[in-house]
């Protein structure tokens, strides 16, 4: 739960900055180092699908909000709630919200449980103790709501919240004891529900062994074992890994995971940080996991852009995620941070879903075992969408579709090159077949800002003529042919010259310099072209990973063209009208 509310948690990213795409079948120079890329083994099963992080916490705000329309497609799993009858003023809000008992019809309605989060109870966070009499009062009369409720998707009691800083030692003892007496006070009420905790603010070995020690010897240990992951995901399989060789050494059976909240504050609503969290996640084997709560009650974990408000950009990748069904693929990340994702394999065997972010630049999605399904033949069919990341309290419109096309099989595998932008999330669907689209043509190539055409220097035609922008003209020095490289990449070729749009000396850099050169087979020869709103679109070179921009954003003609990181601004941006 936030401590207090957070600025930080405001990503101010304007909606243009985020772009992408998974363009296929790029020539093998093209294809980035295995640094960068994500490995999906299409013939490896690592589960059922459950949605495992599409929960949040305090997700719902009461039996009307979020709309039905917004929470049904997430496929929640589980909504961590508010006490029933609870008092909790989180973040400065004006009064309490999300009871558990109130919002569990609608979560039901969406095949979601809800975890009741019982100190919640109280209106200060941190919690302020009472008296145990007190404390044991608030149990029985929840645990009684609980059961007179006939709710049949509350899936456990959470007894307490961060106890590592929000128990009163002082006044109400040691946790431990605590815990023991709260567990077996709820236990004497109800005897089937689960109990879930310790719900630790972080994973913290010293603490764990220390309560699963106490909890074992009270007879006390929870059925479901809880803790929190606000410190980004890179560490987060190591934390499983130590809970298991931990529960095994104490000689406790098995738990199932749940991690109660998930995410920084800057991370809400950045789907490029948490598509990490939600694949390390399914590969660990956690059985739920909820978003955090930062801001305000009915966001769906920050995925709307305020409570009930319109979908951000997130909620289109966590749509994705709900979207998946069928069994679960086995990924492989190349590092604990960078480039990651989860991936599906549907019912019927002849639809892989990858949802894929965290990487910036020039990077790839490599899908293997395609050969051992029998759907898939020596071709294969690839949607590629791009949700771009609009903050979080800026609506999205959707995701943007930015190529179909078919790839071709080689040793069962494909993979797909993605300039990507590491806040934007990314899908990529493949099918036995498809339907091709191309943006080969000629055209005027038109800068947003400036209002400048592409062309070359002096309408030159030597071979190292600089690209610059200037006035338009009808001469062939401003048109230019996209021409398809196989798999949704293109080559830009210069109609008066014949020669190919590239990047001076191949650079990589931020500032490297377009020029026009003889088709050598170069990487910079390759580029993406990237639609963006409003009819626009970005040309992202793939050896770089950069966007053709001007230099210093001018909108003088005779500009210098050039490669620069993607950063949102207008002069990325261009219009292709057909000559």
């Amino acid at each position: 739960m936030s401590r207090t509310r957070s600025s930080t948690a405001v990503l101010g990213v304007v909606a243009l900055a985020a772009t992408a795409a998974l363009a296929a079948g790029a020539p093998a120079e093209a294809v980035p180092t295995s640094s960068t890329t994500l490995v999906v083994n299409a013939n490896q099963t690592l589960r059922s699908v459950t949605h495992v992080g599409t929960g949040s916490l305090y997700g719902l705000a009461d039996n009307s909000t979020p709309a039905d329309s917004l929470v049904t497609p997430l496929k929640p799993n589980t909504f961590i709630q508010m006490a029933p009858g609870g008092s909790q003023l989180p973040n400065g809000e004006p009064a309490p919200a999300g009871d558990a008992l109130v919002v569990a019809p609608k979560a039901a309605r969406a095949g979601a449980k809800v975890v009741v989060r019982m100190p919640d109870w109280y209106p200060n966070f941190p919690y302020k103790w009472v008296s145990w009499s007190d404390w044991l009062s608030a149990v029985d009369k929840q645990v009684a709501s609980v059961k007179a409720s006939g709710a049949t998707n509350i899936s456990a009691y959470a007894l307490w919240n961060e106890p590592d800083w929000t128990w009163d030692t002082t006044n109400a003892g040691a946790f431990d004891a605590g815990w023991a007496r709260t567990f077996k006070e709820v236990r004497s009420k109800d005897a089937t529900t689960p109990i879930q905790g310790p719900s630790y603010s972080a994973w913290n070995q010293s603490w764990m062994s220390s309560f699963l020690t106490d909890a074992k010897a009270s007879g006390t240990v929870p059925d479901v074992i809880a803790w929190h992951e606000l410190q980004g995901s890179k560490d987060i399989a190591a934390h499983v890994s130590a809970y298991r060789a931990l529960e095994s050494s104490l000689g406790i059976s098995p738990r199932p995971i749940d991690i109660e909240e998930y995410g920084t504050p800057s991370e809400m609503g950045n789907s490029g940080a948490l598509i990490g969290y939600a694949a390390k996640f399914e590969r660990t084997g956690i059985r739920d996991a909820e978003l955090a709560f930062w801001n305000h009650y009915g966001t769906l974990g920050d995925t709307l852009t305020d409570t009930g408000g319109s979908p951000n950009g997130s909620y289109w990748t966590y749509k994705w995620y709900g979207d998946m069904s069928g069994n679960m693929l086995v990924t492989t990340p190349p590092a604990q941070t960078g480039i990651d994702g989860l991936a599906s394999l549907n019912g019927s065997g002849n639809q892989i879903s990858v949802v894929a972010g965290g990487c910036s630049g020039s990077c790839a999605v490599t899908v293997n075992g395609l050969s051992s399904l029998s759907a898939f033949g020596s071709t294969v069919h690839v949607k590629l969408e791009y949700s771009p990341n609009t903050g979080r309290t800026t609506a999205s419109s959707g995701p943007i579709t930015v190529s179909d096309a078919d790839y071709t099989v080689s040793n069962g595998s494909i993979t797909v090159p993605v300039t990507m932008n590491a806040t934007d999330g990314y899908h990529l669907i493949v099918t036995p077949s498809g339907t091709n689209t191309s943006l080969a043509g000629r055209y005027q190539i038109t800068n947003k800002n400036s209002g400048l055409a592409l062309d070359t220097l002096n309408a030159g035609t030597a071979q190292g003529t600089s690209v610059v922008q200037a006035t338009s003209t009808t001469g062939t020095d401003e048109n230019w042919t996209l021409v398809a490289a196989g798999s949704g990449l293109y080559k830009i070729v210069n109609q008066k010259s014949g020669l190919l749009l590239g990047i001076n000396q191949m650079s990589t850099a931020d500032g490297g310099t377009a020029l026009i050169w003889g088709d050598n087979g170069t990487a910079d020869h390759l580029w993406q072209v990237i639609p963006a709103r409003d009819g626009f679109y970005k040309i992202a070179n793939y050896n770089s990973g950069r966007l053709l921009g001007v230099d210093q954003m001018s909108t003088s003609s005779g500009a210098q063209v050039l490669q620069w990181t993607d950063n949102g601004t207008a002069d990325h941006l261009w219009k292709l009208t057909a000559r």
